[in-house]
């Protein structure tokens, strides 16, 4: 149906209409209140991915070489992406929606003002009308009850004989112009009468009806656009579930690129330290007479001539985890070879995977500026540009890092072969069939008896090791590990075995305590001419 079909309605519609104005306001708010909510959801979820992301040079980065480490590093990158779709769906809200709204408010309010005016300007027209009608219609009437009265007047002055002949024609006379004027007045309301039915019908009929009717379409248009924002605010967020659907199927993937073996691995290979194990403690029968021969007790005379009694030797494990440990720089010097050699390859492999993330995403936003070079409409090529820039900067550092560890390693690797493990495998691993001990002796002393391991290892079984060296600590040291010996600032000792790369020094304080301190807590003081001194390269 029509709106011109409702007559006197037009109060009704005015308040109507006002509501509808209001309802789009309202609308608007609901909108922007939803695009408050998704910035403030978006920031909050950027926070948390920022919070649980590992921190440069903490244990944090180191664990990240183990698959759940970064199954979970990789959720949150993509914790962080999804957090930037809200923030997509804010701006197209405010874009698409609320600007959209804002503005048509203000052209609604003035449409609807007009209309408004014109039919308030159509009721007073039709109103004076109206007046004016009544007044001639009064006025007829008046004239007719005065034309009346005087109409009377004259009969009655007529028909008496006591009134003189020149009164009686002027009764006659004003009942004659009381007529006329009556029949001026009934002529004017006649005319008027048709005048203003006239107007009513064409009030009625065709100018409030045609003001109804532009109320009517926009009215409906009001409804058609609030619509079509309504159905905008559902492709809003249409529109990022397949960038949203991506970024949980990353978290998905990271998920399942978990390998429990993969990580228990890791570990062995994490704490693999290079060293053998201890051998077997051997017993020892103080029980029986000890038969020495003339050679035998020479072998285990002291310097001053007196019989030293003998000490099985075992050899020593030398623990590198210690509380009282210094802190190192981080080529990982503090660590044994095989562990430092892993740790600085995986350090290097670490930033190889970052400068190649970083290469992948400047690929991506340099084909995303290229689209948007193609179609302007899409995005501003500019605004892709700090972040290439930022990314290069990134990119070299990067690659600065990986050219400081490749030295590093490279130093170290022929540091190894030159003095501490001069054998290695065909891949490039260090031997362990051979203690570093076992390998520095056969270098330094060239008699084949001494080079043979099995010589060795009984050797160390039965034979205090000489001294070749004293050293003073510089730091106490409390040795609560098994192998290592506690020291107090100052305190001088006897060194028997010195530090072969892995950070440990062994020395001796008396006959019965000997172990091993942290090369960097002692000041080492080798005698040249002593055996098993070796030179620094």
């Amino acid at each position: 149906k029509r709106w011109g079909t409702v007559g006197d309605q037009f109060d009704n519609l005015e308040k109507h209409t006002q509501w509808g104005i209001e309802f789009v306001e309202k609308y608007t708010k609901f909108v922007k209140e939803r695009s408050e909510i998704e910035i403030s959801y978006a920031k909050q979820i950027r926070n948390l991915s920022k919070k649980y992301q590992p921190k440069k040079n903490s244990r944090e980065e180191e664990e990240s070489k183990y698959t759940f480490c970064r199954a979970f590093l990789s959720t949150l990158n993509e914790l962080n992406d999804y957090a930037g779709q809200h923030e997509v769906i804010a701006e197209n809200l405010t874009s698409q929606i609320i600007a959209d709204l804002s503005r048509y408010l203000q052209e609604l309010k003035a449409e609807r003002k007009s209309h408004f005016h014109d039919g308030r300007k159509a009721q007073q027209h039709i109103e004076s009308s109206w007046k004016q009608l009544e007044s001639c219609k009064r006025r007829f009437e008046r004239d007719c009850k005065e034309a009346d009265r005087a109409q009377q007047y004259f009969e009655k002055m007529d028909a008496d004989i006591n009134v003189t002949k020149a009164d009686v024609e002027k009764a006659r006379q004003q009942a004659q112009m009381r007529h006329q004027m009556a029949a001026d007045s009934k002529g004017d309301y006649s005319s008027y009468l048709q005048k203003f039915n006239q107007e009513q019908n064409e009030h009625y009929y065709t100018i409030i009806p045609n003001i109804f009717q532009k109320l009517q379409d926009m009215e409906e248009k009001r409804i058609e656009r609030l619509g079509v924002c309504m159905k905008t605010f559902a492709d809003v967020d249409r529109q990022v579930l397949p960038i949203v659907g991506k970024c949980l199927d990353g978290m998905t993937k990271a998920a399942e690129s978990i390998e429990p073996k993969a990580d228990s691995k890791q570990v062995v290979e994490s704490y693999k330290s290079g060293f053998e194990p201890p051998g077997d403690v051997e017993f020892q029968d103080y029980g029986q007479a000890m038969k020495r021969t003339a050679s035998d007790t020479s072998l285990t005379e002291s310097r001053d001539g007196k019989e030293k009694p003998t000490k099985p030797k075992t050899k020593l494990w030398p623990f590198i985890k210690n509380k009282n440990k210094v802190t190192h720089d981080c080529d990982f010097s503090h660590l044994p070879p095989e562990q430092r050699r892993k740790k600085l390859q995986g350090k290097i492999d670490e930033l190889n995977k970052d400068i190649q993330k970083e290469m992948d995403q400047r690929d991506a936003l340099t084909k995303m500026k290229d689209v948007y070079v193609k179609n302007p409409q899409m995005g501003d090529p500019a605004s892709v540009d700090p972040r290439l820039s930022e990314i290069g900067q990134n990119i070299e550092k990067l690659q600065a890092e990986v050219q400081k560890f490749e030295k590093t390693m490279y130093v170290f690797t022929v540091y190894l072969l030159c003095v501490c493990w001069p054998l290695s495998s065909p891949d490039g691993s260090y031997t362990e069939e051979q203690n570093s001990e076992t390998q520095v002796k056969a270098n330094l002393n060239p008699n084949p008896a001494s080079s043979t391991p099995e010589f060795d290892d009984e050797f160390d079984d039965e034979e205090t090791l000489p001294t070749i060296g004293t050293c003073k600590a510089l730091y106490p040291f409390d040795g609560k590990n098994e192998g290592t010996i506690s020291v107090a600032e100052g305190e001088l000792l006897y060194v028997i075995e010195e530090d072969k790369g892995d950070g440990w020094t062994r020395v001796r304080r008396n006959e019965d305590e000997e172990g091993y301190v942290p090369t960097s807590y002692v000041e080492v003081i080798l005698e040249t001419n002593a055996k098993g001194a070796m030179t620094y390269i």
